[in-house]
């Protein structure tokens, strides 16, 4: 908070650029339709009730949040007025809406921490407009998370906890966290058929994932009960004709996992085409076709908390079933990179897994506990210490699926991480973190955002120079 009040007069200067959007939202943006009031209310409300509350009472993350997340619905919604503000009036309405998302980037810049071995953001215009689409995707999580199990059920989730702890530390998981996991069987007739998305055509592949906790570890009848996650899927795009190329694991972010998503953000025409490379995209637990609820990735990373040792658990078992499936189909290069989520999984598995010729950690969130903590809600985090569980607990509960609890078995030399010094929805320290305790290998810092890591050439770059290196790529 000493931050807030050091700064309260800038707090309140892009506080007010909040409040003026939304009160023209409101005033000249709704029209007299009940589909314009209601599109026009969607900014309006967002923008004034951020902007009021950070004037007043500045320090909550999601001020920022729901600013952004207000500020981008206008430049969305700006088009649409045009049928009932006119032109002019429309364009008066991205402009501020544009001016708002601009002032919740920049605020966020001014009061980042900095840490040692990581690169001070940039200003400007455009790295605060990357930092304001991060905000507002934290918004997003926000509202279409799941009701978190510490409102309701605080007992028993810090019981299980508190039980999971004792098993871990009495079978000397925690102490020695690769014991924890178990060699899966090796994968050999998974089911194989055509598919097809937006023009993309490729193939669709699932098997029994066969993954199970330990029988005495807590939540492990629950766990069983997600149904679509004993399935395991994956998309795949190789040469025809059983011509021989070097495998790429693409490990996906939260909330990704359908085709669309998953090939957008690693793309075939450059990673499959260009370079030359046989792609596997994994689907993690609880996301796409393996989601529980609503939204791909809900339970992973919010609610029971054992869960999610469980999801990554499973997570490094499939995805080390499925290396073993690349290799009895002739596959002798493997290479691994992941993005956030799947960064993080691509060290879990270059933990675990011999014999991967390199593995590239994006942006990865490399320490849940700490990102709980620095995301969630005040009051969830205060009734989750009330419970029994601070973040001192939550870190113990997930180092035995922590790839920074446990030694990288890639090659130095064939190690390479990247991310975003301005990223706010994985904190440059964690990637940091990573880096550190993979012994400082090839690192590259671009200055913007989470989201718009591609709009940074540098980034695939240095994505192409790690595959040539490994010889993977051509």
């Amino acid at each position: 908070m000493a931050e807030v009040d050091q700064d309260r007069r800038w707090w309140r200067r892009e506080a007010w650029v909040l409040v003026a959007a939304g009160l023209v939202w409101l005033e000249y943006g709704t029209g007299h339709r009940l589909m314009s009031i209601v599109l026009g209310s969607i900014p309006g409300l967002l923008l004034l009730a951020s902007g009021v509350s950070m004037g007043l009472w500045p320090g909550d993350a999601r001020e920022r949040h729901f600013g952004a997340l207000g500020a981008f619905a206008g430049c969305a919604i700006a088009p649409l007025a045009l049928a009932w503000v006119g032109f002019w009036g429309a364009l008066c309405l991205g402009v501020l809406s544009l001016a708002a998302a601009v002032s919740v980037g920049g605020m966020a810049l001014r009061i980042q921490e900095i840490w040692d071995d990581v690169p001070t953001p940039e200003g400007g215009v455009r790295t605060a407009l990357e930092v304001a689409v991060d905000s507002a995707v934290l918004g997003q999580m926000t509202l279409t998370a799941p009701p978190r199990a510490l409102r309701g059920d605080g007992r028993r989730v810090a019981a299980e906890v508190h039980a999971a702890l004792e098993l871990y530390r009495d079978r000397g998981w925690s102490e020695k966290p690769e014991s924890y996991h178990r060699a899966p069987p090796a994968l050999e007739k998974p089911e194989l058929r055509a598919a097809r998305s937006r023009g993309l055509e490729f193939e669709r592949l699932s098997f029994e994932s066969g993954y199970e906790p330990n029988p005495e570890e807590p939540g492990r009848d629950r766990w069983l009960g997600y149904a679509p996650c004993r399935t395991a899927h994956a998309w795949l795009k190789r040469a025809r004709g059983g011509e021989e190329r070097p495998w790429l694991v693409c490990i996906h972010g939260y909330q990704m996992g359908t085709p669309l998503v998953d090939f957008g953000a690693f793309r075939p025409e450059w990673l499959h085409e260009r370079l030359g490379m046989n792609l596997l995209l994994p689907v993690l637990p609880l996301h796409g076709p393996r989601r529980i609820r609503r939204v791909s990735g809900d339970g992973f990373l919010a609610g029971d908390l054992v869960d999610t040792v469980h999801a990554l658990a499973q997570t490094a078992w499939d995805l080390r079933r499925l290396v073993s499936w690349l290799r009895s189909e002739g596959a002798t290069q493997i290479g691994v990179y992941g993005l956030s989520l799947g960064g993080y999984s691509a060290a879990l598995l270059a933990s675990l897994e011999d014999g991967l010729d390199c593995a590239i950690a994006g942006i990865p969130a490399t320490d849940f506990a700490r990102l709980s903590w620095k995301h969630g809600a005040p009051d969830s985090l205060r009734r989750a210490e009330e419970a029994g569980v601070g973040i001192g607990e939550t870190v113990d509960l997930k180092k035995v699926v922590s790839p920074l609890a446990l030694a990288p078995r890639v090659a130095h030399e064939r190690r390479y991480v990247f991310g975003g010094s301005a990223d706010q929805l994985v904190p440059p320290d964690l990637v940091r973190d990573l880096w550190l305790h993979w012994s400082r290998p090839k690192m590259h810092w671009y200055p913007g955002g989470h989201c718009t890591f591609l709009l940074h050439p540098p980034v695939r770059r240095f994505i192409e120079d790690a595959l040539r290196e490994s010889k993977l790529a051509r």
